[in-house]
């Protein structure tokens, strides 16, 4: 009888010991680094969603629809566009334009200048070539000049505001090279991303049962 008590007081003291490591696991972690953990992987989510749009809005779209990105350097066409505007120019075809379209011009056919304005009027040539009658929407006053088919390098596509600061700080020059670079580092960052999800997801599965 006392080797019957003796085994039966070991089983029980087995099962406590195992019961409590088990709540010892499990409960191994803090609240507040379980907390920062989840915050910090909805912050790399946040931002990897941001990179992503960026990436999308900035490089990808331009590159993809044919079309030329110019920075807004003066109050011309405020407050609807201020400086530091990131503006996307799409080409169009010159008979398409219509009154109202913003659009970017050489100041001079042939010159690497060019001004960003709103079409407020259609004139004419001697020949009768349509000409483009435009004027800054800040400006109280038409430009001096019609703008010619030759001279309109694209309509507005679309704006990101603040977004052409950042153009300006990589320099027009190497522009291009930036934009490899960029998404050189967007694709390295989300397969970095996919990666660590991949292996954890795989460490879950193959993670060890409780015991019933």
């Amino acid at each position: 009888m006392a080797a019957d008590l003796y085994f039966a007081g070991g089983r029980g003291s087995g099962f406590g010991s195992t019961r409590s490591d088990s709540a010892g696991s499990e409960g191994s972690k803090p609240a507040g680094s379980v907390f920062w953990a989840a915050a910090w992987r909805v912050l790399n989510l946040v931002v990897m969603m941001i990179a992503v749009f960026a990436a999308l809005v900035l490089v990808v779209v331009p590159r993809a629809t044919g079309s030329q990105t110019y920075t807004v350097l003066t109050n011309s066409m405020a407050p609807k566009f201020p400086p530091g505007t990131f503006l996307v120019m799409k080409p169009a075809a010159f008979d398409e334009l219509s009154y109202g379209d913003v659009i970017t011009f050489q100041m001079y056919s042939g010159r690497p200048d060019v001004e960003t304005h709103r079409i407020v009027g259609f004139g004419a040539t001697q020949s009768g070539d349509r000409t483009l009658v435009t004027r800054g929407d800040n400006n109280g006053a038409n430009d001096a000049e019609p703008v010619t088919a030759p001279q309109v390098t694209g309509k507005l596509f679309y704006a990101v505001p603040y977004a052409g600061f950042a153009a300006n700080a990589l320099g027009n020059v190497d522009r291009d090279l930036w934009t490899k670079l960029a998404a050189a580092g967007l694709i390295g960052y989300g397969a970095t991303v996919v990666f660590k999800a991949v292996r954890k997801m795989r460490k879950w599965g193959t993670g060890a049962e409780p015991a019933a």
